[in-house]
Order: C-alpha cells, then sequence, then structure tokens
C-alpha cells in the first residue's frame, strides 16, 4: 500500500510542482497545400533533406509515396508523427525512440487485481547509402522483465502464454528483452519503385497490422489490447526473412519465419527453423491514409500446444491528421484465427505431475482430435492531442474468448482441452495532460484511464456483472530537442 501512494504522490508532485513548458510556434508544411504540423517535436513526412541532399527519415519509409513503418515492416499513414531524436555523422545517420510508463492499475470483481508495472521500449536505429541502395541496422529493446514483476500484469479476459510454468489468465505476459535485432536493405529501382529486404534473429514478419505499442492511436494507452493474440502477436518472432516491392502507394510483401511464440524466459532470444509463411499487401493513398491485409500460417505457435497451427487473417485501416497544436490518429483492425485440425498425444510426463499425491489410480491415455476452432477479433481505437498539451483516446474491442477464462492460474490447466467459449467487450477511455519537462529531449504526462468490460451470460458467475478496471500513469518519451 505505501509502495502505491509514494508512486501516486510522486505524479502528483510532477503534475502540480512545475512550471508549464513552453511551446515552440507551430509550423506549417505542405501535403498538397498548407497543412499545420501538429508537433514542433515529432517528424514528419514534410522533413526537409540534410545539406548533402539525403532524406534522414528515409530508414523510415518503404518508397517516397509509402507510410512511415511502425513495427517492422508494417506502415502507418505519413501523417503520423514520429517522436524520435536524429543526428548524423559522415555517411551515417542515427535515430533513437522509447517510451516508458508508469502505471498503477486497479481491477473490479472477483478476478480482479491491483499491481504497479511499467510497460516501456527503446528502437535505436542506424543507416547509410551505398549508391541506390539503404541500409539501415534495426534494434528494439524493453525492460518489462524487470518493470514487470511476476511475469504479467492483470488485465481481465486476456489470456495467452506461460508464466513460471502456468498458463497466464486475466494478464498481460511481459515482452522480451531483445524485440527486435536485424537488418534492412532498400534498393532504389526507379523514382516509384523500391525493392525492400529485411533479415534477423528477430523481428517482425508481414503479417498483421502496426503492434499496439507501436500505433500512434494507442499511443497514450498503457495498457495491451485483448486481442494482441489474434491480430499483432508475430510481431516479435524469431528467424525473420521478409522481401517486398513497393510501387508508389502499394506495397506487396512476404516472409517466412519461426512460428513459436516466445517462451516465458525472457532474457533470451530463441531461434528455430523457418517454418511459418505470411504475406501482406499495404495501400497508402495518400499521407493521411494506410490500409493492409496480410494472411499467414503460423506452425507449432503456442507452448501449450506444440502441434497446433494456425492459419492467421488479418486487415487494418488506419488515419491520421496533423492540425495546430495537435494531431488525429484512428486505427480499426480486424483478426482471425483459425486453429488447424490437429491430433494430440496426452503428456504424460503433465499428467503425472498434476496427480502427484493421489494413490491407486490408473489412468488410459489415447490421443485426441482436436478441431479446427475460429476466433474473431474487432478492435477500433483513436486519439486526439489538442492544444498542445491535452490527449484523449478511446477503443473498443469485441473478440472471441476460449474456456481458460473459467479458470483461475493453475498448474493443471496446462492439461484442459482448449476451445473457443465466447466472446467480450472490452471498452477503454482516457486523458492525459502534457507536463513540464527540464530535459529538452523527454516529453512527460500524467493520466487516467478507466475500462468497462462486457461480460457475456456464461461468464458472470465468475466475473460478476460490471468490472472494471482504472489506470493512472506517467509516461515519459523520447522528442526532437526544442
Amino acid at each position: 500500500m505505501l509502495q502505491r501512494l509514494a508512486f501516486i504522490a510522486a505524479c502528483s508532485l510532477l503534475a502540480f510542482a512545475q512550471e508549464p513548458q513552453p511551446q515552440s510556434p507551430s509550423e506549417t508544411q505542405p501535403e498538397s497545400k498548407a497543412e499545420p504540423q501538429a508537433d514542433p517535436h515529432a517528424h514528419h513526412h514534410h522533413h526537409a533533406a540534410g545539406g548533402d541532399g539525403r532524406d534522414p527519415m528515409a530508414a523510415m519509409q518503404p518508397g517516397p509515396q509509402g507510410g512511415w513503418y511502425a513495427s517492422g515492416s508494417s506502415q502507418v499513414p505519413r501523417e503520423t508523427p514520429m517522436y524520435m531524436l536524429h543526428a548524423s555523422k559522415g555517411a551515417w545517420d542515427f535515430m533513437f525512440s522509447g517510451v516508458f510508463f508508469g502505471v498503477y492499475t486497479n481491477q473490479t470483481g472477483p478476478r480482479g487485481r491491483d499491481k504497479i508495472f511499467a510497460p516501456n521500449w527503446v528502437m535505436p536505429m542506424a543507416s547509410r547509402r551505398f549508391g541506390n541502395g539503404l541500409l539501415t541496422f534495426r534494434s528494439m529493446f524493453t525492460l518489462e522483465p524487470v518493470t514487470i514483476t511476476h511475469q504479467r500484469y492483470p488485465l481481465l479476459f486476456q489470456t495467452g502464454e506461460l508464466a513460471h510454468g502456468t498458463p497466464i489468465i486475466n494478464g498481460q505476459h511481459p515482452h522480451d528483452l531483445f524485440m527486435e535485432l536485424g537488418v534492412a536493405w532498400q534498393q532504389k529501382l526507379s523514382e516509384r519503385v523500391r525493392l525492400n529486404f529485411f533479415a534477423g534473429p528477430r523481428g517482425e514478419p508481414t503479417l498483421g497490422p502496426p503492434a499496439f505499442p507501436h500505433r500512434q492511436s494507442a499511443s497514450e494507452i498503457p495498457t495491451a489490447v485483448i486481442s494482441h493474440h489474434y491480430q499483432d502477436s508475430t510481431h516479435i518472432s524469431s528467424s525473420v526473412v521478409s522481401a517486398g516491392v513497393t510501387a508508389g502507394p502499394v506495397t506487396l510483401e512476404a516472409s517466412g519465419f519461426h512460428g513459436r511464440e516466445p517462451d516465458e524466459k525472457r532474457w533470451g532470444m530463441e531461434q528455430g527453423a523457418i517454418d511459418s509463411f505470411a504475406t501482406r499487401i499495404t495501400v497508402t493513398p495518400t499521407t493521411r491514409w494506410a490500409a493492409q491485409f496480410s494472411a499467414g500460417r503460423i506452425n507449432n505457435r503456442e507452448e501449450l500446444h506444440p502441434d497446433q497451427d494456425t492459419f492467421r487473417t488479418t486487415a487494418s485501416l488506419g488515419y491520421s491528421r496533423a492540425f495546430t497544436g495537435g494531431h488525429w490518429t484512428s486505427t480499426i483492425v480486424w483478426g482471425r484465427n483459425h486453429n488447424l485440425e490437429f491430433t494430440q498425444q496426452p503428456n504424460t510426463e503433465l499428467l503425472t505431475n498434476a496427480q502427484k499425491g493421489g494413490k491407486n489410480f490408473s489412468v488410459v491415455l489415447v490421443p485426441t482430435r482436436e478441431p479446427g476452432y475460429i476466433y474473431n477479433s474487432y478492435l477500433a481505437e483513436t486519439t486526439l492531442r489538442f492544444r498542445h498539451k491535452n490527449w484523449i483516446w478511446g477503443r473498443a474491442e469485441n473478440t472471441d474468448r476460449d474456456n481458460y477464462l473459467l479458470y483461475e492460474e493453475a498448474p493443471f490447466v496446462r492439461l484442459v482441452e482448449e476451445q473457443r467459449y465466447t466472446r467480450v467487450q472490452v471498452y477503454t477511455a482516457g486523458y492525459e495532460r502534457e507536463v513540464a519537462s527540464h530535459v529538452s529531449w523527454l516529453s512527460a504526462g500524467l493520466g487516467g484511464q478507466i475500462m468497462w468490460f462486457g461480460v457475456p451470460d456464461n461468464l458472470r458467475p465468475i466475473y460478476g456483472e460490471h468490472p472494471v478496471g482504472m489506470q493512472f500513469f506517467l509516461r515519459l518519451r523520447v522528442r526532437a530537442p526544442e
């Protein structure tokens, strides 16, 4: 309790004890006509080329008419603000972005919990040109294995992955230390056509929308989406190789990768043979819009079901608009997992461990045929920054869930046959206020949000009629200095 009170008190002092930070005059930049820039500290597509004629943001775009790369090869509209530091040394361009949330959460109902945790990540990049080609070293790291204790934080209706050998139920797992590590090459064929390649031990294959930590429409939301494992969970995959071509506003790409999700050893970087494949088409008709459709087969996706293969299909549409003193960004996503049929061999070791202590029992182990369950998920989210210092946002999710929601976390749940069971809803709304920061390259904000959970009739005896969640947080983000 003292830890929570100290956290809230520190955030309050930061909000009210500091002087307001002066704002730089807003700039106007052209799209097809004069368009105000959203934030003097955010890089946009209007960023001028350097004195030697090279574009310092070239590594963040697949081509002159594409969007910005948000996570891996996924694109957001070009008018989306990109908060980062940039520097050049000789032929090299260096970029650095990152964010940190210090969060207190409390969720009501019989399965609700409270906790202090801290999602975070940093992304260093370096690029340079070789003739008509652009070489980029990409990396991304997080300290969530430390700042999210016990390998989870509370999130009602969320399932997926393991913690201490037990399936996580009503909780979100942390990311691995290594979120991305690879090298990209972009080859210019003409003014409108580029070839793009990526390879690395950790990265994002060409499957899914921009991952939720990197969507500007979710930039101020410290909690994960509960449909993460149906939409963008492959953004941290192993053994990724991708290739694509961008012609004007259209990008067509494909990739191979290792399908197994990272294990619970968050400090390592799992490897494996390429056994899964995906393809994606992205269209950016204007600087304000980006749409993608992708599909892929993910083999042996989960440690809980090592023989289970999944065919995933996703589609998304993103919109971003800058205006004087702020910007508005929105995203809608559909994600679908089709778990393909397979024959499951009972795990004798797990069953024996689960029944230790019993006497004189007899068990007949026979293979079981798992049906091909289909899970659908739908998401809409929007974030508005206005008058420089104010943020408001909303998110709505409607997603299928499995029968794991019927159980508390316990080792025996690993023996449960997974089935599609019900559909749930989560609605989120929040507000944040920018506060003073005496570090020129750091933006700070204090915010809070509330979550309403739509509980179906078959879960109300377990979760209650109307559980809600509340989060209060401090947000720190890297930005361009004044």
